[in-house]
C-alpha cells in the first residue's frame, strides 16, 4: 500500500521537478528580462502613433459635443 503511495505522488512529482519547473524558470525569467528592457524604437513609435490618434479622436469628440449641445441641447439625457 506504501508502495503504491510513494508511485502515486513521487513520478508526478519528479516529472514536475526535472521537466516542467526547469522550463517554466526559464520562460519566466525571459519574460521578465524582455519588461525590463523596455520597448523597443518600433513599439514607441507604435505607441506615439496611438497616442496622436487618440488626441485626435478626443479633440473630435469635443467638437462633436459642442455641435449636439448647440442643436440639441437634450441629447444627454436621452438614454
Amino acid at each position: 500500500m506504501e508502495d503504491l503511495l510513494i508511485v502515486t505522488v513521487g513520478v508526478p512529482t519528479i516529472i514536475f521537478m526535472v521537466i516542467v519547473a526547469p522550463i517554466w524558470l526559464i520562460l519566466h525569467y525571459r519574460s521578465k528580462k524582455q519588461v525590463n528592457q523596455g520597448l523597443t524604437e518600433d513599439e514607441y513609435m507604435t505607441l506615439q502613433e496611438l497616442a496622436d490618434k487618440a488626441e485626435k479622436m478626443g479633440d473630435r469628440i469635443q467638437t462633436l459635443e459642442a455641435i449636439l449641445d448647440a442643436e440639441a441641447p437634450e441629447w444627454r439625457n436621452k438614454v
